[in-house]
């Protein structure tokens, strides 16, 4: 049995290629766990490249099939799996396609397919094409049956069916049968594919196979194919594929199946003919012949040849040319038509290869259209045809406008008909205007002929061109053609089907619009009415009792009711107010009322006895008065209060007890629009009551004041006149809305929704209703103006004198003041004049967005009919003024307006210029009228108008001029003046030389300028120049109106930049125009605080948000980004926006609300598209200012930064806006988040920290709706690449639990955990474990039980890190839940689990104590789980240990075994240190007493330490200790390894290590990589401590591989990943920039790893290089500097190979050469940059050739085919040269020179391995071929090192060559060079360079790293210097300590400290062949100085 399962010791890779099946079997199981395991990028995989053809080639059935597993596993999951394609495919097609065994075939298949998948079909196909040329018809079979399993599912586009069709007429003919069915099923499914088309590539198949073909394809459905698996890059395209999957109809499909058939031509299938060689000697001699007999045999001759469909490309001109000469002037006409069915094959054969000859060919035929015969001119017309698609109408344009001048009709009706034909072949881009002009010109004019059929071809031709390109390039031809003519064009374009897209054109357009027409036809019928008519919106809330009401109950609602209303989009329990509680049912009412309340209060409440019910709620109110807002449950306490009798109370002493109960209620506690809802009919129903009516209306404010009014005054008004019918609760009712308005404000009410019951209380019987309604119009009049008054004119008379008699009243009075609500709520830090102002801005801005919504609007677009247009157009002017009449009829009508004008505009504008002067008057009026009547939607048109109205200004009449006056002030008060400024309309205005234009605009400006805040600059920079010719104008009045004008530009420009842009004018003009701005620099008006009112509207304008704002703001805002219109101007002419960035509002409700409705789109995608960035911006127009708008979403990322800096000071000085738009800030965070610029991320990091911090001061909850939209992205940010990224996010998420529940944190956490980043789930998981320990299990969410099973699964997860976070993350469920873990976890596998009872073993955490005590306790100390009585800031105190206070708490000790269990003992666990009493002492005596220095003294040995010493069981003390070095408390890790190192240090102990070495140094380098990615960047761990684990870590290692027999026995791996390690804290920059003592580190480093690689063994030192310099490679992203440090290891293990190759394992070292060029062969080298480790292992090579010679080839046992090894022809290369015939045991000190090669310059990146000298000998020809090769080294850059070593080597071979004629032939600067490189290598060769092996110039440290038994005297006395500091003895001299007891040797040169992170690799000892081993000659000294190194040490541990 032990002999059976020895493989088990061997590698997984070594099993693998095992002789024994057994043991490949088990290797191919083993392979495929590892591969489901590793990363797609992991080094593993690189390993099995070689092994993959074995496993799919394997002989054995059984072990074949289980390698196949593991190969779609490779495949699956590796990213270097695609390089295996080609030897994989050959192998499964030769050894798995022919199996017997199904599952094999099957498999092998799915392994091509995948590799298809992995797109590389091209190889696959390939080698399933070779495979039909098999001798066994089974593997052909099998390789048609994976064709066409590869079409099926990826396509034709994937597979190209070319190369198929060629092999398929030979399977046809296969004598195998079943390879005759897989090469037809194939043809079928290319057919379903391709199509019609691919008919023409199979005709040469015998008939009988062709007609069963037929009958097969004539069964295919017509549906097309689609694409059912797809590439590794089209899984987009496949989830928009299965997103589709159902969606289209039968007609969809038969279109898509043309569009998929045409996209594969038959033409491309076939394969060319070459034709020119076969045409008969004779053809051009018989086709001049006189003869038409002779000419006819030679057209026949030819005409086979150019039948063939398509041609191998050549020289056609000759032939061409003799048909054409045919055509042209053979009298036969049968042979012209012969020879046009020859040019006909030739341009269908050569297609685009034709375009040479197509000019010349097309010229003749026009010209032959003459001939009358129709045969022949069917033939010219095909070749003509046929010719087309070869040429453009550019070339033939000259050609074809001959023709149709021509005088012979014939020619002018063909070539008509031919432009018609190609104008269908065309799309409207290969149709320019200069071709198309000419032509249509030329085809007018035949339009004109006498001759039907040239009249009808050129119809054709011009009907076309109309269906292709549309009636704007035939409009000019048809202005001064017949309407008959047209007619006929127009009904010619509709025959015309299009041969390029356009035949189901016309349907689908009609389809379209059919489709479009449909919805609009349902809001035709307009509104309903009246309420009683309408169709309810949806389901009222249950406010009629405890019970509720049904959804349908009660009377309809109104249709009318806005979005704010009472609609609802899902019941009473919608998303419109996420602060709403979920409903309860009864029995959760009836559970919690009795924690809550107690008895007392909750029974007699529903007594018939009314005395107990009275003294029940007069307790219900005692102990509401005691209660805290925090512990009052409003729904449950509401819905107590309302059980029968409820608000139906009879008795009215306990009903207003109830009422005024329900008032403090809702004034104390949160209430919800769910816990309001029952008790709005309750005082609905009793507010009309004489006793309590006053009680009721106090509970609806103070319920209004609770959630909103807007929201509480729709159900109370619903409920009032839908569902009861009292008409005093309804007067009551609308009364009290009157008073709420006043109180609260207008900006939360939504008119709309009040319209219909306002008139519904009109037209009430009752008169207190009709008193009511009128008295609240009067109310609303005050905040909307007279446009409210329109909507009721068609009341009666005497109603409307009433409402015009209460609009008196309040006529001119403002607004009062809001004292409750959001006004109430915000505090009174502002001064009163402000607060009127803001309140004012709010209410105007409710009120007229509201107009929008109210006033009923006709669309006049369907009236404005074509008629009037033309109308407008004609050329007498009384027409034209009767049509404007018409226009103005239909306004006066309609009143209000859509912005629907239809075709009005463009004749509007061009009525604006008439010459008649009263009409353009009256057109101006016209649109002062649209502009009145549209409203603020008329800014569209304004772009449109505003140049003809300032046009108008320039009128010599000053009617028309007041008029246009008058209209412009209309337009802007409604528009904004904005858009005058824009697209340069006011500067070209203001550009005019008419003086009445300037006077005119420069006095409106005067007037407007001064009400608007600000203007883009741009705009209003380009009107300057102007100002200033005008303020130079001959005339005086447009000198007085522009200097009038100059402080209104001046207001927005400023001083300093007007005077700025004098600079272009004249020295005269400048001096003028610089005195008049001077001097009305004092008349500058000051910029508004707040907008100007219309007068009698009150709107505020929507196009002008800046202009609200307060008066006096901040002096030092941040500059906002430009507007749009200032993004073209120069960097120079910055603006400041003194405008505020953002505005307080109430707007997040409404898009809460709108969202919910899905009126909006969800913020939730995978990648921001445009809509939802338009969305967006649309909704910041109303709230961010125009300037910072154009910021946020500016191309340039500066832009951002500069607005996210805008929003940090609105943090600090703007909250309640920040608050108010917190849901915009927070989206477009998230858009920012998918941005590359990590300077844009932090900074909005930075806002977002900042924006939490204020929320959470300001105790603000993040509500749902803002929650779901960033979260889910922001937790992305958290597996960021970038530490900076994910330390801000890391520091956010300690906020956000401040501002959102944490058991809702911990559900997108838990999301985040799905994530494929390894990152943001390790980082999730880390988050999960903090919140669960400071919020414990309650938590978990959904349930404990799924989040920690969900965390659990992570402990199987591929990386580390992820595994380490998830085993963290249980261990602190564990110290709350203890064992119970266990069951919550549920069953995990046997690894998982022992991973998790080891790492709690190791945290050392206790489960916490089950005494019913402690218990008991902890429910008196915490009554509310969610919401305990912990001091201020405790969260960040546990979060963030460094910002506050710490429990006192001891750090953890090492655990041990034999310590007493206190809690089962019963005893107390006490403190063992008692605090020593306090001394009471004088302060000066304390100064004066001397300072007495602490005695020193050495740690005292730890516990295990002692252990170790004594204990019997040393190995399971190592094993604790080794365990604990993995530890992630410092502490722990650092003690353990002080442990390790005494026993490190004690010869005797040292021996327990024996076995435990590989388990160290995993150990410690884990703890080396954490120190590196964790514990550096961690700000909780101070830097002392992560610098004490450095070197503590380091000594541990120097006193292991001093230790030659421990440092023999690590292993390659284990090798591998320390030198990995330790290079990485080498390169790591921060130690040498943010650690003081970081530089003194990576110096011990650096001589651990020369000690790391002089010490281990050498096999397995050397395999670990190689095989890591391999991962080097393979990995992209590893830093050159890395691979240079592995390369100079391995440099130095080249130094050392002389000395110990006779003791390597030569064998293996081969084998891993071999691995490394197998995985990157020398060929690929070039097309990198750098072929330095290349270099480097063909030097190891190299080295081993010169010093094993020839034996070397015996080494190859392990190398599987040698033969085809790159080593093995490299290595007999090498010793072919003579390197290798020498000696193979060649002495230590032969070419020593030779061996160490060149030395290597660290200082540039052009670094080179050390290279063999290869001398080469004197050739045959002569010594002088050799000098020249060698000077042209020496002037080669890169060889001249190389070249100046063989000349030295040359004259010591030749000295008596000359070599002066060289030099003379080069510069005197060249041959110094020479001579100086001559002179350095004699240096070194002679031994006098002060560094061997390096360039003294290079900056590369070169030591030597020695044992502690060859440390010189002067070394050991350094070392008793430090010994004797540390034990405070006196010490003469100096000496640096290098890590934790390490010595650095004096020999270190200064270099180490420049450079920290380069490897000091010493001289090995083939360097000094002459030196011997230090030990043998030390100082006599060196005994002593040892024994008082052991007398200090004794006594320091005494």
């Amino acid at each position: 049995m032990g002999d059976d399962t020895e493989y088990l010791k061997l590698s997984i890779e070594d099993r693998c290629v095992h002789k024994s099946w057994k043991a490949r079997l088990n290797g191919y199981e083993e392979a495929a766990k590892l591969f489901s395991k590793l990363d797609e990028k992991s080094p593993e995989f690189s390993k099995y490249l070689g092994l993959l053809k074995k496993f799919v080639t394997d002989n054995n059935a059984v072990a074949q099939e289980k390698g196949l597993d593991a190969v779609l596993l490779y495949l699956d999951n590796a990213a270097v799996a695609p390089k295996t394609v080609g030897e994989v495919s050959t192998g499964v097609i030769t050894k798995c396609l022919n199996s017997a065994r199904t599952k094999t075939k099957e498999k092998g298949m799915e392994i091509l397919l995948m590799y298809i998948e992995l797109e590389k079909g091209e190889i696959v196909q390939e080698e399933l094409l070779k495979g039909l040329d098999h001798k066994q018809p089974k593997i052909v079979a099998a390789c048609l049956t994976v064709l066409r399993e590869a079409l099926h599912g990826f396509g034709s586009k994937i597979l190209p069916v070319k190369p198929i069709v060629k092999t398929l007429p030979k399977q046809f003919e296969n004598r195998d049968k079943n390879v005759r069915v897989e090469a037809k099923l194939l043809t079928i499914e290319i057919y379903r594919w391709v199509g019609a088309a691919f008919k023409a590539a199979i005709q040469n198949v015998s008939p009988v196979i062709l007609k069963e073909l037929d009958e097969e394809f004539e069964k295919l459905p017509g549906k097309a194919a689609k694409q059912t698996r797809f590439l590794k890059s089209q899984q987009d395209l496949k989830a928009k594929m299965e997103e589709q999957a159902d969606a289209e109809d039968d007609e969809d499909e038969e279109e898509e199946a043309g569009a998929v058939a045409a996209d594969i031509d038959p033409y491309d299938l076939l394969d060319p003919v070459e034709i020119l060689s076969k045409i008969p000697k004779d053809f051009y001699e018989n086709i001049e012949a006189k003869k038409w007999q002779i000419r006819r045999e030679a057209l026949e001759a030819i005409q086979p040849l150019t039948s063939n469909p398509k041609l191998e490309p050549g020289d056609y001109g000759d032939l061409c040319r003799a048909l054409k000469k045919v055509i042209g002037k053979d009298t036969n006409v049968m042979l012209v038509a012969q020879a046009g069915k020859c040019l006909y094959g030739l341009a269908t054969g050569l297609r685009k290869k034709f375009q040479p000859y197509a000019g010349q060919c097309i010229q003749t035929i026009l010209e032959k259209f003459k001939e009358k015969k129709v045969s022949v001119v069917t033939s010219l017309r095909d070749a003509i045809d046929a010719m087309f698609p070869s040429t453009t109408l550019q070339a033939i344009q000259e050609d074809v406008l001959t023709a149709l001048d021509s005088k012979n009709p014939a020619i002018k009706a063909e070539t008509s008909s031919f432009l018609a034909r190609c104008f269908k072949k065309s799309k409207p881009a290969n149709l320019p205007k200069g071709v198309l002009k000419p032509l249509c010109s030329s085809l007018a004019k035949k339009m004109d002929d006498t001759l039907p059929d040239v009249r009808n071809a050129a119809a054709e031709a011009l009907g076309t061109v109309l269906r292709v390109m549309g009636e704007k390039p035939l409009n000019a031809f048809f202005a001064d053609m017949d309407k008959l003519k047209v007619e006929k064009i127009k009904e010619a374009s509709e025959k015309v089907e299009l041969e390029v897209g356009g035949k189901k054109s016309k349907p689908a357009e009609d389809k379209k619009a059919k489709a479009a027409a449909e919805p609009t036809k349902a809001p035709s019928k307009g509104p309903a009415k009246g309420p009683a008519k309408s169709a309810r919106p949806g389901a009222r809330p249950a406010t009629a009792g405890p019970k509720g009401r049904a959804g349908g109950d009660g009377a309809k609602r109104p249709s009318t009711a806005p979005s704010g209303g009472r609609k609802k989009g899902k019941g009473a329990d919608g998303n419109e107010d996420l602060t709403s509680d979920p409903l309860l049912t009864d029995e959760e009412v009836a559970e919690k009322a009795e924690i809550l309340l107690p008895l007392s209060v909750r029974q007699p409440l529903e007594s018939s006895n009314w005395k107990e019910r009275l003294a029940a709620v007069e307790e219900y109110t005692k102990f509401v008065e005691n209660m805290e807002k925090k512990d009052m449950q409003v729904q449950v306490m509401v819905r107590v209060l309302a059980k029968k009798p409820g608000w139906k109370e009879n008795n009215f002493q306990v009903l207003k007890g109830k009422f005024n109960l329900m008032k403090m209620i809702a004034e104390k506690g949160k209430v919800s629009r769910r816990a309001a809802s029952f008790v709005i009919s309750g005082a609905v129903d009793k507010i009309g009551d004489t006793k309590n009516g006053s009680a009721a209306g106090e509970v609806l404010t103070a319920l209004a004041e609770a959630t909103n009014l807007g929201w509480l005054a729709t159900e109370a008004v619903g409920y009032a006149f839908d569902d009861q019918k009292n008409p005093k609760n309804q007067s009551e009712t609308l009364t009290w809305l009157s008073n709420a308005i006043k109180e609260f404000g207008f900006s939360s009410i939504s008119p709309k929704f009040y319209i219909p019951y306002m008139k519904k209380a009109f037209g009430a019987v009752n008169p207190a209703v009709r008193v009511s309604a009128v008295t609240l119009m009067g109310v609303m009049y005050m905040y909307m103006g007279a446009p409210l008054r329109t909507l009721f004119d068609d009341e009666k008379p005497a109603l409307l004198k009433q409402i015009d008699t209460e609009i008196e009243k309040v006529q001119g009075q403002s607004p009062p003041k809001p004292i409750r609500g959001a006004a109430k709520k915000s505090g009174g830090g502002e001064s009163e004049g402000d607060d009127d102002e803001d309140d004012e801005v709010d209410e105007g801005a409710g009120g007229s967005a509201a107009m929008e919504d109210l006033v009923p609007r006709v669309d006049i677009g369907p009236k404005i009919t074509s008629q009037i247009i033309e109308e407008m157009a004609d050329s007498k002017w009384k027409i034209r003024g009767e049509a404007l009449q018409k226009v103005q009829d239909i306004l006066n009508e309609a009143k209000f307006i859509t912005p629907n004008l239809g075709d009005l505009p463009p004749a509007l504008k061009a009525r604006l210029a008439d010459k008649n002067k009263l009409l353009a008057t009256q057109t101006v009026n016209i649109c002062q009228q649209i502009a009145t009547s549209m409203g603020s939607n008329v800014n569209k048109y304004t772009k449109i108008f505003a140049p003809g109205m300032l046009s108008l200004c320039s009128d010599n009449k000053a009617s028309v001029r007041n008029a246009t006056v008058t209209c412009l002030k209309t337009w802007v008060e409604l528009t904004g003046i904005i858009p005058f400024f824009e697209d340069e309309i006011m500067m070209s205005a203001l550009s005019t030389e008419n003086p009445y234009m300037k006077i005119e605009i420069y006095g409106w400006l005067e007037e407007v300028l001064p009400k608007y805040r600000s203007i883009p600059n741009e705009g209003v920079m380009q009107c300057i120049p102007s100002l200033y010719s005008a303020l130079e104008d001959r005339n005086a009045d447009v000198r007085k109106k522009a200097q009038a004008a100059v402080p209104m530009f001046m207001m927005h420009l400023g001083y300093e930049k007007m005077i700025r842009m004098t600079s272009k004018l004249k020295p005269s003009s400048k001096d003028q125009v610089a005195g008049i701005l001077e001097k009305q620099r004092a008349n500058v008006p000051a910029k508004p605080g707040k907008a100007k009112k219309a007068s009698g509207e009150g709107e505020e304008k929507r196009k002008e948000p800046e202009t609200a704002v307060s008066k006096e703001p901040e002096p030092k805002r941040p500059k906002t980004a430009p507007s749009k219109m200032r993004a073209s101007s120069k960097k120079g002419a910055a603006d400041e926006d003194t405008g505020p960035a953002l505005i307080a509002n109430n707007g997040k409700q409404k898009r809460m609300k709108d969202e919910s409705d899905l009126r909006t789109l969800k913020w939730n995608f995978q990648a921001p598209r445009d809509e939802h960035i338009d969305q967006l911006k649309d909704q910041m127009q109303g709230t961010f200012s125009k300037a910072v708008v154009t910021s946020l979403f500016h191309s340039d990322f500066k832009h951002h930064i500069n607005a996210i800096n805008t929003f940090i000071d609105c943090v600090e000085n703007n909250k309640e806006a920040v608050i108010s738009n917190t849901d915009l800030l927070l989206r477009y965070m998230t858009l920012r988040f998918f941005d590359t610029n990590t300077t844009v991320i932090l900074k909005c990091l930075e806002f977002i920290s900042a924006l939490f911090t204020m929320l959470a001061a300001q105790e603000y909850h993040l509500t749902e709706f803002e929650a779901y939209s960033f979260l889910p992205y922001f937790i992305v940010k958290v597996g960021d690449s970038k530490e900076p990224v994910r330390r801000g996010v890391r520091n956010i998420m300690k906020l956000i639990t401040k501002v959102y529940p944490a058991s809702k944190m911990f559900s997108y956490l838990m999301n985040g955990l799905i994530s494929k980043n390894s990152r943001q789930r390790q980082e999730c998981l880390e988050e999960l474990g903090c919140l669960i320990e400071l919020y414990g299990m309650n938590v978990c969410q959904p349930t404990p039980s799924k989040a920690l099973k969900e965390i659990a699964i992570q402990i199987g997860d591929r990386d580390s890190g992820v595994r380490s976070s998830a085993l963290n993350t249980l261990v602190q469920a564990y110290a709350i839940v203890g064992n119970d873990l266990y069951k919550l976890v549920g069953k995990l596998n046997e690894k998982d689990m022992s991973y998790l009872e080891e790492r709690i073993k190791r945290s050392a955490k206790k489960p916490p104590a089950k005494a019913e005590k402690d218990k008991k306790e902890e429910k008196t100390a915490k009554p509310d789980q969610k919401k305990g009585a912990m001091p201020p800031g405790w969260r960040d105190q546990f979060r963030n240990p460094s910002a506050g206070p710490k429990p006192a708490q001891k750090e953890s000790k090492i655990p041990r075994e034999f310590s007493l269990d206190l809690d089962k003992l019963g005893l107390e666990q006490t403190v063992s240190e008692d605090m020593p009493e306090l001394v009471d002492n004088e302060v000066d005596d304390l100064l004066n007493q001397p300072v007495k220095l602490p005695e020193p003294k050495l740690r005292p040995a730890s516990p295990s330490l002692s252990r170790l010493a004594t204990s019997s069981s040393a190995s399971s003390a190592l094993d604790l200790a080794i365990s604990q070095v993995a530890s992630n408390d410092i502490t722990i890790s650092v003690q353990a390894l002080a442990q390790i190192d005494e026993v490190l240090k004690d010869e005797e102990k040292s021996k327990s290590l024996y076995n435990h070495v590989d388990q160290l140094l995993v150990v410690t380098a884990i703890q080396l990589r954490m120190a590196y990615t964790k514990y550096i960047g961690d700000d909780d761990r101070s830097r002392e401590n992560v610098i004490k684990l450095y070197r503590c870590l380091i000594a541990c290692l120097m006193s292991l591989f001093q230790n030659s027999t421990l440092a023999k026995r690590v292993s390659r791996e284990v090798l591998k990943d320390l030198i990995h390690g330790l290079i990485t804290v080498l390169l790591d920059d921060r130690m040498a920039t943010e650690f003081e003592d970081g530089p003194q580190v990576v110096r011990s480093v650096n001589v651990l790893v020369v000690k790391v690689v002089e010490k281990s063994d050498h096999n397995n030192i050397m395999g670990a290089l190689i095989k890591l310099l391999q991962d080097c490679i393979a990995v992209e992203t590893v830093s050159l500097k890395f691979r240079e440090l592995v390369m100079k290891c391995l440099w130095k293990m080249v130094r050392m190979l002389p000395n110990i190759a006779t003791n390597m394992n030569v064998d293996r070292m081969l084998l891993d050469l071999h691995v490394f060029l197998k995985t990157f062969p020398s060929q690929t080298w070039k097309e990198r940059g750098n072929d330095t480790p290349l270099r480097t292992i063909k030097t190891i090579i190299h080295s081993l050739a010169k010093i094993l010679g020839n034996k070397i080839l015996s080494h190859f046992s392990l190398i599987e085919d040698p033969n085809e090894s790159e080593l093995q022809a490299y290595l007999q290369k090498v010793l072919r040269t003579g390197t290798g015939r020498r000696s193979s045991t060649p002495k230590p000190t032969s070419n020593v020179s030779q061996i160490n090669g060149n030395p290597v310059n660290d200082s540039t990146d052009k670094t080179t391995a050390p290279r063999v000298e290869e001398t080469q000998s004197p050739r045959r020809s002569g010594k002088s071929i050799v000098l020249a090769q060698i000077f042209k080294k020496i002037s080669s850059k890169e060889n001249s090192r190389e070249g100046l070593q063989e000349l030295y080597d040359f004259k010591k071979k030749y000295p008596d060559t000359d070599v002066e004629p060289y030099l003379k032939q080069t510069s005197e600067f060249f041959r110094s060079y020479i001579e100086r490189g001559l002179k350095c290598i004699e240096r070194e060769r002679d031994g006098k360079t002060a560094t061997a092996g390096g360039d003294p110039g290079s900056g590369i440290a070169i030591t030597s790293s020695q044992s502690s038994d060859d440390l010189s005297p002067s070394a050991y006395r350094d070392r008793l210097k430090v010994l004797r500091a540390r034990s405070g003895l006196d010490n003469i001299g100096d000496g640096k300590s290098i890590g934790s007891g390490l010595v650095r040797p004096d020999s270190a040169p200064a270099s180490i400290e420049s450079k920290p992170p380069a490897i000091s690799l010493g001289t090995s000892s083939t360097s000094i062949p002459n030196t011997a081993p230090s030990s043998q000659k030390t100082d006599t000294n060196v005994a002593e100085l040892k024994k008082r190194l052991e007398r200090i040490k004794k006594q320091s541990q005494t």
